[in-house]
């Protein structure tokens, strides 16, 4: 393998692949009803942020959609790949396990390729952000499993459409908020603020919010260093009252809010500093 390249892909079973070349069968569940789940994962210079805490929520979201993961196999296929990646800095890593064809093994690959174009300027300058309706009420999850809440699935579809919605109002990105009016996530990331000198996220469970790696990698570090943290419920006028707002995802990493709902933020360069330091960004 010689010079830098474009993409690594390594599959379940197989090991590494030409990039181009096809790695799920047309009648796997998770082509035709998105049934897997995933990880995206931060790669720098050789080393995958935080990868046990996203290997262990590889395994909750998998248990929960009742598909078998091999943790050895995967760990294996994640070190192949990555030695594979000759490119030095920051790539994106996905890691993505579906159900397999029908009378098959659950299937998958884990694929590097460089970040997406948009994050270095959205890191410079900040993100314009709408709020936008997810519809259940905060609770729905309690009681209902079978809504997956919590479960890093496939089934992106949603989150897709929300931020093409972004788009077509000049913003950059999307929070959700509950049909009883509390924040709740980003797209593709956590929510975090910074309000009375308390970090605070939106508390998964009942929520039916993803947990952040990220976000909890920043909490314990904040932590240790003295900073007051909280799960809270929050509304958007919460939002609008805090001194800064981010949207937190493993490879974007955090990054301040600057446009809320057309509404300008000032932005608070020091702290956002620290706080990006102690996410590892």
């Amino acid at each position: 393998m010689q010079g830098p390249r474009s993409a690594v892909v390594a599959v379940l079973g197989v090991g590494l692949v030409d990039p181009s070349a096809p790695v799920i069968r047309a009648d796997d569940p998770g082509v035709t009803r998105g049934d897997g789940c995933f990880e995206g994962c931060r790669l720098r210079d050789g080393v995958i942020d935080t990868l046990e805490a996203h290997l262990a929520r590889l395994a909750r979201s998998a248990a929960a959609l009742q598909i078998r993961l091999d943790l050895p196999a995967w760990r294996a296929l994640i070190d192949e790949a990555v030695a594979a990646w000759s490119e030095p800095g920051e790539a994106a890593v996905k890691v993505l396990v579906t159900r397999g064809a029908p009378g098959t093994r659950p299937s998958g690959y884990v694929a590097i390729g460089p970040l997406p174009p948009d994050y270095p300027r959205q890191r410079r300058d900040g993100l314009s952000v709408v709020t936008l309706a997810r519809g259940n009420v905060t609770g729905s999850y309690a009681d209902a499993p079978w809504l997956l809440g919590g479960v890093k699935s496939l089934s992106y579809a949603v989150n897709m459409a929300a931020q093409r919605e972004a788009a077509r109002r000049n913003a950059d990105d999307v929070i959700f908020v509950s049909a009883d009016g509390v924040v709740l996530e980003a797209p593709t990331g956590s929510v975090v603020w910074w309000h009375k000198r308390t970090l605070q996220t939106t508390p998964p469970g009942d929520t039916g919010i993803l947990a952040g790696t990220t976000q909890h990698l920043l909490f314990d570090r904040a932590t240790a260093g003295g900073w007051s943290v909280a799960y809270a419920r929050a509304t958007v006028s919460d939002l609008h009252n805090a001194e800064i707002v981010w949207l937190m995802g493993s490879v974007r990493g955090p990054v301040d809010v600057v446009e809320l709902d057309g509404k300008p933020r000032e932005r608070v360069p020091e702290t956002d500093a620290q706080v990006r330091r102690l996410a590892g960004f």
